[in-house]
């Protein structure tokens, strides 16, 4: 569907779920995700996983590309403010049907994302991806002195979205607990709703596909106890969808080091790649920030 000036479709308001309270990043060790954890940092709450957001903007990118969106559509946003249970979120995409923008707004009228939204073949001229571009070099870093940018990290073993079991410590909720607190519900997410879909089996959400790629610790050498936190992140489906209980590769790279006053920071891309076929059916960019407070002894720390 193309226009000829720019529309914007903005969705209802949203009450985004917390699921990550239970959530260990290392073993005995709490996220941010925590309400004490968040505390300890002087954060005014345990903040909603970003990914959470993307959700709300998937049926406004179908009403303009349809079941394109879920094959070969990309969401890709900074992250800008925390959003915690109880707050609403609204989204809106502004676009003229070749690519677009999109923002999320709390209901107190503080941005909660910007990004862009597109669908076809993966591009450079991203949000995430022209954030990567303009990183400079980081200066000394204490938290991730160890990483190195350009090395990789292949899971040895399949992952997938399981309907009924958690994703593991980092993702403490199933397929089904997730789609019974979806901001946006659809039929295709479903095995009985998918038997009427151009594929004939459920799909994951796109919030989803981010648990997919970072369900497993990715074993880059941060040093902790430390707490971090997402920045930014892109999921581009190259030959999607990604299906539910399906298997997929993960190959991971360091993309990036970066610093800012209160974060040292580093991007990872990872690509999904289809157990059985070898095909790759997505790939996501993301940008984590470790709190400089929530390492012990970090010079730049306010403690």
């Amino acid at each position: 569907m193309l226009f000829e000036t720019e529309v914007t479709i903005t969705g209802p308001w949203r009450s985004p779920a917390q699921m990550l309270v239970e959530q260990e990043v290392r073993a005995g060790e709490r996220s941010v995700h925590d309400p004490a954890t968040a505390g300890a940092l002087g954060l005014t709450g345990a903040p909603i996983e970003g990914p959470t957001h993307f959700s709300q903007v998937d049926p406004l990118a179908t009403a303009v590309w349809g079941e394109r969106w879920f094959t070969s559509g990309c969401l890709s946003a900074h992250f800008r403010t925390m959003v915690v249970e109880g707050q609403q979120v609204q989204a809106s995409l502004t676009t003229d049907g070749r690519t677009g923008t999109v923002t999320a707004t709390r209901d107190d009228g503080t941005p909660v994302l910007t990004g862009t939204a597109t669908v076809g073949p993966a591009g450079e001229d991203t949000e995430v991806r022209r954030r990567l571009a303009r990183v400079s070099d980081p200066g000394r870093l204490y938290v991730l002195d160890q990483l190195e940018v350009g090395a990789t990290s292949a899971d040895p073993e399949p992952v997938r979205i399981r309907r009924g079991e958690s994703s593991g410590p980092l993702y403490p909720f199933s397929l089904d607990e997730k789609l019974a607190r979806i901001t946006e519900p659809h039929p295709w997410y479903t095995d009985e709703g998918a038997a009427g879909s151009p594929w004939g089996r459920a799909i994951v959400p796109l919030e989803m596909v981010s648990v997919l790629a970072h369900q497993r610790p990715v074993a880059w050498p941060v040093r902790s106890p430390s707490t971090a936190l997402f920045l930014d992140l892109e999921v581009q489906l190259v030959a999607g969808p990604v299906f539910a209980e399906h298997d997929y590769l993960l190959e991971h790279r360091l993309e990036g080091l970066g610093q800012s006053r209160r974060t040292e920071s580093y991007w990872t891309s990872t690509r999904i790649v289809d157990a059985a076929t070898g095909e790759l059916t997505a790939t996501t960019l993301l940008h984590v920030g470790v709190f400089k407070d929530s390492y012990a002894g970090h010079p730049d720390s306010a403690g």
